[in-house]
């Protein structure tokens, strides 16, 4: 990466330092750190990665927006995506990590993935039959930072003509770690890993199946993780003055690890006398979030049941062109609108910018900066509500910058 200093700025977005050819420039003094990259004086170093396709072209909605804002804050851009894994064979850099590891938070846009094989066969020719595997760089993200919790709001404003009700306002917490996204699967079966699951007497009927025809992905639960997202969930719901908690999961077909999270929960509920504790299957809670969403304030679920359900509220509330998340740990925080980069998108400025400035509003909040959370979110809604700067999936023929700049001219009214 480019320090500063080695090349000059092209196109200014605005005092923030945001440049076209992203290069990083404030005029406040620098510092090198141990890591031997440049730093300015300001109050928060903040990592941006537009990564690829319309992650591109949201990350330029949102160096509009955090340029009317005026952050004391340097925003340092840094390498993910799908080119870094064609031409490095890894679509997240340790340069990129060296650099998150030295910011406050990061700010993320999105990125393309593609299946094992078909990832594989994209990879540059010198790289090649080198045993490279494509994996997540979002999730791999969550585990190097212990990003153990994801939440996501699903808020239906006012004057969206895409809700499905007008009164729909919880928040999915979920837990970002473990589960199926740990990771440990094989495919074949390694010979001491079939013979040790064949202790249990349910694989008995796998036992004549040749090892090349079996796929295992573990589902890994842990006390801990359990206990930590529900008691977020909880505390969440304490400090916002929501009025029920909702566990989400399967303990009548999966029931160990389902279970412990059903266990812990239960436990933590008695220590919020205050807030009303539900649990439901993730099935039968899909059913009941289409026919009743208003009946639900704070959602908590595991990992692929937390994925699955907050996209389904996140259609009730206008589809990905809304959905925000952020991804939190205990010390870092990666904010990240949870469209897909639809890369036949890219570059044209058509897609909906909301889900992203929504994201700019949760890291608002979490740096602190609630006063300018508070006043993005307000403008965001008026512009909502007015519903006559819109994109195409909302009625509009806008792009995606003209919102932008429509939400930051509310942004300045306000």
């Amino acid at each position: 990466m480019r320090l500063p200093s080695e090349s000059p700025p092209l196109v200014n977005y605005g005092t923030n330092g945001f440049y076209k050819n992203q290069t990083v420039f404030t005029g406040k003094k620098s510092f090198n750190n141990n890591a031997g990259l440049r730093f300015y004086m300001t109050k928060y170093h903040i990592a941006v990665l537009p990564g690829d396709g319309v992650g591109n072209d949201v990350m330029d909605a949102a160096k509009i927006i955090l340029d009317v804002i005026g952050l004391d804050a340097e925003y340092i851009p840094g390498d993910i995506g799908w080119e870094f894994w064609k031409k490095e064979g890894n679509p997240l850099p340790d340069r990129t990590l060296s650099l998150l590891k030295e910011t406050d938070c990061c700010l993320f846009g999105a990125i393309t993935s593609k299946p094992r094989d078909d990832a594989v066969k994209e990879l540059a020719a010198e790289l090649q039959d080198k045993g490279l595997a494509y994996s997540s760089p979002i999730v791999r993200l969550r585990q190097e930072f212990n990003l153990h919790t994801n939440i996501r709001p699903c808020k239906a404003y006012p004057g969206n003509p895409l809700n499905y009700k007008d009164d729909i306002d919880l928040v999915v917490f979920r837990e970002n770690t473990e589960d199926l996204y740990a990771g440990v699967e094989f495919r074949p079966l390694p010979k001491p890993v079939f013979d040790a699951l064949m202790t249990h007497k349910k694989m008995k009927r796998f036992s004549q199946v040749p090892l090349d025809e079996i796929a295992v992905s573990c589902r890994i639960f842990t006390k801990k993780a359990c206990q930590s997202i529900v008691r977020q969930a909880f505390q969440y719901a304490k400090e916002h003055q929501r009025k029920s908690v909702t566990l989400i999961e399967k303990p009548n077909v999966i029931r160990e690890t389902s279970g412990m999270m059903l266990e812990e929960a239960r436990k933590i509920a008695k220590e919020h006398p205050e807030i009303q504790y539900q649990e439901t299957n993730v099935d039968a809670m899909c059913m009941w979030l289409v026919k009743n969403p208003q009946n639900y304030d704070v959602l908590v679920s595991s990992n692929m049941f937390g994925d699955i359900i907050s996209d389904l509220a996140a259609q009730l509330v206008g589809g990905l062109g809304f959905a925000s998340s952020g991804n939190i740990g205990d010390a870092y925080a990666v904010f990240e609108p949870t469209h897909g980069s639809a890369p036949k998108y890219a570059g044209m400025y058509k897609v909906n910018p909301m889900a992203m400035l929504l994201t700019i509003t949760l890291m608002l909040d979490w740096l602190g900066e609630k006063n300018s959370a508070e006043q993005l979110e307000n403008a965001i809604a008026q512009v909502i509500k007015e519903n006559t700067v819109r994109t195409y999936d909302v009625g509009g023929s806008n792009t995606t910058l003209e919102v932008a700049n429509e939400v930051a001219k509310k942004f300045n009214g306000l």
